[in-house]
């Protein structure tokens, strides 16, 4: 196999490969901050579910939580799981790093001063307005640092689809490496990742600097 037909054979990998960091970004989010108020709910029975989903899939490897997305509604309620590969990806990549990045929200708002709620209240911002307007500009610019590297994780992280045998680009790679005898499918892997988390590193170090009037 020539370089060239090596290249446009993997990059179907690479493709599937973003399809996968991008709707995990965008379900895991959202979702990161419905499961933080969650776990700071005056509730005790939605604050005690949201720590143990939290306890649960911070203490669990990824590649088992995938295996139990994908092979749990055929083992425990008898459904087919044929075409569900690709949705228990999307549901275990953005379940997985939704926990990571509560836990990463609740730091950063429990970090702010209690003062400002309660200047807040007194010039008669609303718990809304109060939360939205002054507390979350100051969090984002806090938790920065910390979601660029879970971010960065989540770019190398997407191989771990390889479990569901699913072809992304390090898949691929493997199987390519292993028809041809050769390395270079994992020299071009290695630097399809390095470069995109060079772009990922970029793309928030210029949101951190944009975001430096708040400080």
């Amino acid at each position: 196999m020539s370089f060239t037909t090596m290249l446009a054979t993997m990059s179907v990998g690479m493709l599937r490969t973003v399809g996968i960091f991008l709707l995990t970004l965008l379900g895991s989010l959202p979702l990161g901050m419905i499961i933080m108020f969650g776990r700071k709910s005056r509730l005790t029975i939605v604050s005690g579910a949201m720590k143990i989903l939290i306890s649960v899939i911070r203490g669990t490897p990824l590649m088992l939580q995938l295996l139990v997305w994908y092979f749990g509604p055929y083992y425990l309620f008898g459904w087919s799981i044929k075409g569900y590969r690709y949705t228990a990806i999307i549901i275990g990549f953005v379940v997985n790093y939704a926990c990571y990045f509560a836990e990463i929200y609740r730091g950063g708002i429990e970090a702010m001063d209690k003062g400002q709620y309660e200047a807040a209240e007194i010039l008669g911002y609303t718990k809304s307005q109060t939360f939205f307007r002054i507390i979350l500009p100051q969090v984002i610019k806090t938790i920065l640092p910390s979601v660029t590297n879970e971010v960065i994780t989540l770019v190398k992280d997407t191989s771990l689809a390889f479990t569901l045998a699913y072809q992304e680009v390090f898949s691929l790679a493997k199987q390519i490496s292993a028809s041809e005898t050769s390395f270079t499918p994992f020299v071009v892997a290695g630097v399809f990742y390095f470069a995109a988390n060079y772009v990922v590193a970029f793309i928030m170090d210029r949101i951190e600097k944009s975001m430096g009037y708040y400080s």
